[in-house]
């Protein structure tokens, strides 16, 4: 008896040090309790959500929300670059009261702070999207961007809770089949459109690399890629004269997600888009595609005020966010956070990762002097981007 616990222990250990050692630890919190999953009152940062994550959820699906594409330079780089942003503060300012109220396309925002549309919520929690709307409309019924992979139905999803939802499509060929995908979506209740725009052709060397995790899973309806490296081929025929035609079967508001070039950013303007969201799709889509936060100034230079600026990408907390509005963004979406708290807790978990986020931007625009949104300009913030 002895001796076999003796063995297990070691054999425990070792795996324990295949793991400490291994990439799947890129984005957990270095410095938690392995000893036991902790309640959620004792998390305080939201990074703190993905260890319990890891902790609950089969490997596989940890890593589908971890990973980045190629060898995830770009999922580095989107942390990076808000250690590259500095704030300034104002040292005397009146906060006794600190005004996070807005509005963005018709759209009442308590904070600037929306939940990202990501797929397959029911692989974190068995409620899936519900769950996650049930969470966001807890706390301060925030946004939330419904994706247009999800697990539920979107009149579904909005029978669960009462936060304002959008729908993000992913574009489809055939025009009638977005006719149709768009009609459910309002119909269910959406108030905007987020149509993602970036190729997405990117492969994952993770699953390549570690013969415990499935391959990539294939675009919905497409079939498995044909190429080496399942380059979804679904994606590789965006043109913007679909955009043209998607503005004219769509009286919502249209929002192009996925962008990264002034370029690009008044091309979305040309082509009737209400809202330019910039996004690298969470380091999922080109390796070594820059950072959000880095072109960021230059996006918003272009745009020049003629429409909002939504923004998401490596966001962890507050003060990312607050760095963020200053750049230029109107609201900021969170992606992974979101899915952390789901997989660790459920709807609460997401209500607790939102009112962190909100508490901790509350905090951050007190102790920088900014007492409402309006106050926040780029004189806050002091970017040194390599």
């Amino acid at each position: 008896m002895g001796s076999g616990s003796t063995t297990r222990r070691k054999l425990l250990a070792g795996a324990a040090g295949v793991l400490a050692g291994s990439s799947l630890r890129s984005q957990q919190y270095p410095s938690r309790d392995n000893s036991r999953v902790p309640a959620m009152d004792e998390l305080s940062t939201v990074m703190e959500f993905e260890a319990v994550a890891f902790a609950k959820l089969p490997r596989e699906t940890y890593t589908y929300t971890a990973y980045g594409s190629e060898g995830e330079f770009t999922l580095r780089r989107n942390r990076q670059a808000f250690d590259w942003v500095d704030l300034i503060p104002k040292a005397v300012v009146d906060v006794s009261a600190i005004d996070t109220v807005s509005e963005l396309l018709g759209t009442p925002l308590a904070f600037p702070i929306m939940a990202a549309p990501s797929s397959g919520h029911a692989e974190l929690h068995r409620d899936g999207e519900l769950a996650t709307h049930q969470g966001a409309t807890a706390a301060a019924n925030t946004p939330m961007i419904v994706s247009n992979n999800a697990s539920f139905p979107m009149d579904k999803i909005a029978a669960a809770a009462k936060s304002p939802l959008w729908f993000q499509l992913y574009p489809r060929q055939d025009l009638n089949a977005t006719r149709a995908l768009l009609d459910a979506a309002l119909e269910a209740g959406s108030k905007a459109v987020v149509v993602t725009v970036d190729q997405q052709a990117a492969y994952y060397e993770r699953p390549i690399h570690n013969r415990h995790l499935a391959a990539p899973r294939p675009v919905r309806g497409g079939g498995a890629p044909s190429n080496p490296y399942r380059v979804p081929e679904g994606r590789l025929w965006y043109e913007w004269k679909y955009a043209d035609s998607v503005r004219s079967m769509l009286k919502a508001p249209m929002i192009a997600k996925g962008i990264l070039t002034a370029e690009d950013a008044r091309l979305c303007m040309e082509h009737g888009f209400d809202a330019v969201y910039v996004s690298n799709h969470g380091a999922r889509s080109l390796d070594y595609d820059p950072s959000t936060l880095e072109v960021l100034p230059e996006i918003v230079d272009a745009v020049g005020g003629r429409v909002p600026i939504l923004f998401d990408s490596g966001v962890c907390s507050g003060t990312d966010i607050l760095k963020a509005l200053a750049l230029g963004a109107k609201a900021v979406c969170i992606g992974r956070g979101i899915r952390w708290g789901l997989g660790a807790y459920g709807a609460p978990g997401v209500q607790r990762v939102l009112e962190i986020l909100q508490a901790e931007l509350v905090s951050a625009m007190a102790q920088t002097g900014r007492p409402s949104l309006a106050s926040i300009d780029r004189t806050m913030v002091k970017a040194q981007f390599p």
